[in-house]
């Protein structure tokens, strides 16, 4: 094993988080960073190309995990899209920018033991990563790092969505993290001059030459080490050699809701008898870690289309064609679309303060890994529903002990009735959304569900049969002061030293949206807690 220099900082995981905080941190030319990345560089095209998105949900820049049989959602193994690139999730995201709702932010600080977590918290933290290109005020910021752009020309499709929406009684918001959340729009996305703006493009690119700022990436972390219950160091493998390397002020944990839990297992960190399981040598019992996982289920409903109005147009090879060179040449065109376009937050329980729904809108069929299509040769639009605060909890256990080996992801889906309700609620919603006139005149028929699908106890085997992952995982190293918190309010691990986890794993509950602009944000109030800013 060779043994490195030492670092100040060494940040496990190259995602939205490990990113931002590899950039505050070395804002200080007397301290030294190392950021761990087990992906490779981000120099596919098609991660840049907004509607790149479309072929990133499975392949090289994914960990290709799949979840344990769910037995609440037919005992399916559903695809786990987690990414396993420089940026993480950000590099292959659908770029949808919300950032929940501020009583997500509230009841964390007020309810969950989150001291200084508040929206009135917090809200800094948002507006300081935020560049948006279009609106500003108190709300958004305009000079952060994170690009935040309107869709240019929504497609026709994304427009008669929003119409239809409004026929059925959800009004126009143009802007879900205004004000007010509920209603229904186009979304701004995370894109910035017609790409997209991950956490790498916005956070890292720019100061990739510090002379204080290392960068490691296709390496595999092994272990944290640990002296005692104080983190010195990280051990990883290069893909020739195990290398370990000090860390003389702290080891920050930032591989997200899946790696993080896993990261610390390997390292002696969770439920002691787990670990023992796997002959892991226990450096602290933390019955916390790997439990709590939270993910919102989605479920899609898919329209074929009577003409060809859709992107999927775009699947033959001269259109694709037509469309590559008119981004290349003017940056326009249906490249510079995300796909998912349009959105909605609504209700499924109108008694409810705020939404307890959100719709995703795709301008096309099939876009995504595992989501139903339409026959070959025609095409289609998508929508896609989801509980926003789902009680259900999963876990996140090690295969085995051999870093090597991927994790296993049981996000226990549907296993609390009410998330079932509310998510055959959404499946209605949006049937009645794609039967309203604007969408209606475009649709030959509506091919999932099927009109065999007619009863209650009909919608609740479909929603167990077509649901999937949403793409946010959290919670599964949570925040608070309870017995089973993994980190306190400051992100300090409890009871060890020299250790932050600062990532999607620390919610101590799931926000009422896409969960990438949260991150950043935890990262952004993470650098100036490690920093003594706070």
């Amino acid at each position: 094993m060779m043994a490195d220099k030492g670092y100040n900082y060494v940040i496990v995981g190259g995602g939205s988080a490990g990113c931002v905080l590899a950039n505050r941190l070395s804002e200080n030319d007397d301290v030294n960073v190392l950021l761990l990345e087990a992906g490779g560089d981000d120099n596919h095209y098609l991660i840049h190309m907004p509607v790149g998105f479309a072929k990133m949900t499975d392949g090289p820049h994914t960990w290709g995990l799949t979840t344990a049989p769910q037995k609440h959602a037919n005992n399916r193994e559903i695809p786990y899209a987690q990414a396993r690139v420089i940026g993480g999730g950000s590099s292959i995201n659908a770029e949808v920018f919300t950032r929940g709702n501020p009583a997500d932010y509230d009841r964390w600080a007020h309810e969950e033991g989150c001291d200084g977590w508040a929206f009135q918290d917090v809200q800094q933290y948002f507006i300081r990563s935020e560049g948006n290109t279009i609106l500003a005020g108190d709300w958004h910021g305009t000079d952060g790092m994170l690009g935040v752009s309107n869709i240019p020309d929504p497609q026709p499709m994304t427009r008669a969505f929003v119409q239809s929406c409004q026929e059925l009684g959800i009004p126009y918001n143009p802007d879900f993290n205004g004000e007010q959340q509920a209603g229904s729009g186009v979304y701004q996305t995370t894109t910035r001059n017609y790409r997209r703006c991950s956490a790498a493009v916005g956070y890292l690119k720019p100061v990739m030459s510090r002379p204080n700022l290392t960068i490691e990436m296709n390496c595999l972390v092994e272990r944290i080490v640990f002296e005692g219950t104080r983190a010195t160091g990280v051990r990883y493998f290069n893909g020739k050699e195990s290398v370990l390397v000090r860390a003389d002020s702290e080891v920050i944990v930032t591989a997200g809701a899946i790696g993080t839990p896993k990261v610390m297992m390997l390292s002696g960190v969770g439920p002691a008898a787990h670990l023992k399981e796997h002959d892991i040598d226990v450096v602290h019992d933390l019955p916390g870690v790997g439990e709590n996982l939270n993910d919102h289920f989605g479920i899609d409903i898919v329209a074929e289309l009577s003409g060809h109005y859709s992107l999927d147009k775009y699947n033959k090879w001269h259109w694709a064609a037509l469309a590559g060179l008119q981004y290349y040449l003017f940056k326009s065109g249906p490249v510079t679309s995300n796909i998912v376009e349009g959105g909605a937050f609504w209700y499924a329980d109108r008694a409810n303060p705020m939404p307890d729904l959100q719709f995703h809108f795709l301008a096309g069929a099939g876009a995504e890994a595992g989501v139903p299509s339409v026959p070959p040769g025609s095409s289609g639009i998508t929508l896609n529903s989801y509980t926003l605060r789902p009680k259900s909890r999963g876990t996140v256990r090690l295969r085995s002990a051999d870093p090597v080996h991927l994790p296993i992801v049981d996000p226990n889906f549907l296993a609390e009735p009410d998330d079932l309700k509310t998510s055959v609620e959404g499946v209605k919603i949006s049937c009645e959304i794609f039967a309203q006139r604007s969408l209606q005149k475009y649709v030959k028929a509506l091919r999932y569900p099927s009109d065999e699908v007619k009863t209650q106890k009909d919608f609740e085997d479909y929603a167990r049969q077509y649901g999937r992952t949403s793409y946010h995982p959290t919670c599964t190293c949570k925040m608070g002061v309870d017995d089973m918190a993994v980190v306190d309010p400051t992100l300090r691990v409890r009871g060890l030293d020299g250790i932050r986890i600062c990532d999607s794993s620390i919610m101590p509950s799931l926000i009422g949206s896409n969960t990438n602009a949260p991150t950043i944000m935890i990262a952004e109030k993470a650098s100036d807690l490690i920093r003594g800013n706070q």
